[in-house]
């Protein structure tokens, strides 16, 4: 049987996306104790490593997107994967905050070569016009990262420590996730985008309104950005603030993945026979109103689970529109460069928002949290709602 490329690479490039989650953002909340405990730190600093690594992906990203632009994502996601491997080890070696935090930054830089954004323009260079059937596939199988990755974690640090996890971890980007980038994508970006890159993209909004377009996507993009980097991170918090007890806050929190996955299926199949830009514009209105809902009733369980199926549902969206968003605006032609350019001020963002939402819990609680959150969330509707009006012409 003939499987096409971009089938195979998405595949492949959908094993790699979760284990890179699977073995970053997603492993603190796992082994985060017992790295505190072994290293003396405070929980604090342990969670600070997600912090660093994307500020450091951010200041990373734009170079690295013209660079798949020009070269293919081949060989530098392959490289992403060691530097993987040998920031994964070196953490299972750390001894203090120091040391931590410095293999954060590797996993930094590491991700901005082997993660979401690259992935995202290898994909489009692949799969040529089916870029966003791709994408959302894609985007479905890396949804898995946090069943796969966290029942994992608990079980090897059960059996080899915190320490040993990490090194097999090491050893699963050295020996898997390098070769299969090796294996899945091509060594240059194929004929179609060539093509497309030598002359102005014929597709995407006029070029005079670009700069506009830009700044709208890059503002509900990082805003956006914020609310689900900060709230995720604090998710059963908040809702042990609201008053639901320990077990039905985790019961709750743990519907976030079900719902990002299911709607990101129904766009798979369905999202051919609507416009993008309808699609953007309602699940950045989905954000607002499961946030509103958390702030009016969101004690009782009903609410709460309707408030999270919003959330979930506008993540969800918002995980593929990251990705098919700039490329139905600006065409394949730059897409490198642009997703680049927009993974700076996400990554920034990202980077500010587990700190920041803390400290407002912290201090005002879960309402102060959901209001800070809300607003911002309200702020990307806005800047949804403007672009797609400045780009009615999109679908």
């Amino acid at each position: 049987m003939n499987v096409s490329p971009a089938t195979r690479a998405t595949a492949g490039l959908g094993f790699t996306q979760i284990v890179g989650w699977g073995t970053t953002f997603l492993m603190p909340s796992v082994l985060g104790r017992h790295m505190e405990d072994a290293l003396g730190i405070p929980s604090e600093i342990v969670f600070s490593g997600i912090t660093v690594m994307f500020a450091v992906g951010a200041i990373c990203a734009p170079r690295i997107g013209r660079l798949i632009d020009h070269t293919g994502a081949r060989t530098i996601m392959a490289a992403g994967s060691v530097v993987y491997a040998l920031a994964l080890a070196a953490l299972a070696f750390s001894q203090g905050p120091v040391t931590y935090l410095l293999c954060w930054a590797g996993l930094g830089v590491a991700s901005t070569l082997a993660l979401s954004t690259p992935s995202s323009i290898a994909i489009a260079q692949v799969a040529g016009p089916g870029a966003r059937r791709a994408i959302g596939m894609l985007a479905i199988i890396g949804g898995f990262a946090s069943t796969v990755f966290w029942p994992l974690s608990g079980a090897l640090d059960v059996a080899m420590g915190w320490r040993g996890t990490l090194l097999v971890y090491a050893a699963i980007h050295l020996f898997a996730c390098a070769p299969i980038h090796l294996l899945v994508l091509p060594s240059r970006p194929p004929a179609h985008h060539l093509s497309a890159s030598a002359a102005p993209a014929p597709t995407g909004v006029p070029t005079e309104i670009r700069s506009r377009v830009f700044l709208l996507l890059s503002l509900t993009l990082s805003t956006g950005a914020f609310v689900f980097t900060g709230a995720m991170v604090h998710m059963i918090e908040i809702l042990r603030g609201l008053g639901h007890p320990a077990a039905s806050a985790v019961l709750l929190a743990s519907l976030i993945g079900p719902a990002q996955v299911t709607i990101r299926l129904f766009e798979l199949l369905f999202g051919h026979r609507y416009s993008i830009m309808n699609s953007a514009v309602v699940g950045s209105a989905m954000l607002p109103i499961g946030l509103g809902l958390a702030l009016l009733a969101g004690g009782n369980f009903v609410v709460a689970v309707i408030c999270i199926a919003a959330y979930g549902t506008s993540n969800g969206l918002k995980a593929v529109q990251r990705a098919t968003l700039p490329l139905a605006l600006f065409g394949r032609g730059q897409f490198g460069a642009y997703m680049g350019r927009l993974a700076l001020p996400q990554g920034i963002v990202s980077a500010a928002a587990p700190p920041v939402v803390a400290a407002v819990l912290s201090y005002f609680g879960a309402a102060g949290a959901l209001w800070l959150t809300f607003v911002t969330g309200t702020a990307s509707l806005i800047a949804m709602i403007l672009l797609a009006r400045l780009a009615r012409t999109v679908r």
